[in-house]
């Protein structure tokens, strides 16, 4: 007996609804073929098809752990989708084999992140401005992450660097431009100030990102998490430590939110 769903595997939910309206397939067969497109199973990961219209964005993939060969085929999986692509912490041997395939694709190897987008998503409008602050050069890996997320997500996003409070007339140079944006994520290491001086400035969101950037009792950015969350600036908020895709991920979720 033939299978009525072969090669619908990879149609639209529209193909599969006027199939059903047709009376082509009924509900019990079109159940299955919707699971497969909204999961793809690769064997070693389960693909979410369906995180864009749940959470506004497409599955990220987190490279570490991965070896070269699956991040490539969860790569070609999205875009065979019709998704964006986003990769964080992408390793040199990781970052060779997607160059090889994707060679139009955006690649920062200070933030260690990958971007490859549909041609809709680079025609579109930016939405939202977004400031990445840093503290220090050190905390650069981080903010550029950050920066990734946040331009990725279509914000209009700037870099201002090396501001930290051991040189604060630094950042009260920029104060203009900070007041400008609809959010800010600050990265900063050692003893994590920084966020909170920004946050008695401005009257946005502050999204601050503890780095490990220091010496031993910093603790690995344990220091300037703690300093961090006991901030007495009212409009801080904290992400995990290195995390600069995740503040950049909650900064253009708000930027974009406020336009």
């Amino acid at each position: 007996m033939s299978d009525p769903l072969k090669g619908l595997s990879g149609s639209s939910l529209r193909t599969l609804l006027e199939c059903l309206y047709r009376h082509e397939l009924t509900v019990d067969q079109v159940l299955p073929a919707l699971e497969r497109t909204s999961v793809a199973d690769l064997g070693f990961a389960h693909v979410d098809l369906d995180r864009e219209k749940r959470c506004g964005f497409p599955e990220v993939i987190f490279c570490e752990g991965k070896t070269p060969q699956q991040v490539l085929e969860i790569v070609q999986r999205l875009r065979q989708a019709g998704q964006d692509c986003l990769a964080t912490r992408v390793q040199d041997d990781q970052a060779d084999l997607l160059r090889q395939h994707f060679p139009e694709a955006e690649q920062d190897r200070v933030a260690r992140t990958f971007w490859l987008a549909q041609p809709r998503t680079r025609e579109r409008w930016a939405a939202g401005r977004v400031g990445i602050v840093t503290a220090g050069t050190a905390d650069l890996p981080v903010a550029r992450e950050a920066l990734a997320t946040v331009r990725a997500f279509g914000c209009d996003a700037e870099l201002i660097v090396d501001v930290g409070v051991a040189g604060i007339h630094r950042l009260l140079r920029h104060l203009e431009r900070l007041r400008q944006m609809d959010v800010l994520v600050v990265v900063a290491g050692m003893e994590g100030a920084l966020p909170s001086a920004v946050g008695g400035l401005v009257s946005c969101p502050v999204i601050a990102v503890p780095t490990s950037v220091g010496y031993g009792a910093s603790l690995g950015g344990l220091a300037a998490l703690l300093s961090m969350l006991n901030s007495c600036a009212a409009n801080v908020a904290v992400v995990n430590i290195d995390s600069g895709f995740k503040g950049g991920y909650v900064a253009a979720l708000i930027a974009r939110r406020s336009h």
